[in-house]
C-alpha cells in the first residue's frame, strides 16, 4: 500500500490510477485528478 500525496488516501500501487516520478520518487495516485493537481505543482506535494 502506498499513501496517495495529494489527498493521503491509502491505495495500492498495483491498482492506481496513475502516477508520475518527481526527483528520482514514484508517486502513486487514486484519481485523476489528483495525479493532474500533483504533476501542477509536485513540490507542494513531495516529501523528502
Amino acid at each position: 500500500m502506498v499513501t496517495d500525496p495529494v489527498c493521503k488516501m491509502q491505495i495500492d500501487e498495483k491498482k492506481a490510477a496513475g502516477k508520475s516520478e518527481y526527483q528520482g520518487k514514484t508517486y502513486y495516485f487514486c484519481a485523476p485528478s489528483c495525479k493532474t493537481k500533483f504533476d501542477a505543482n509536485p513540490q507542494q506535494y513531495a516529501k523528502g
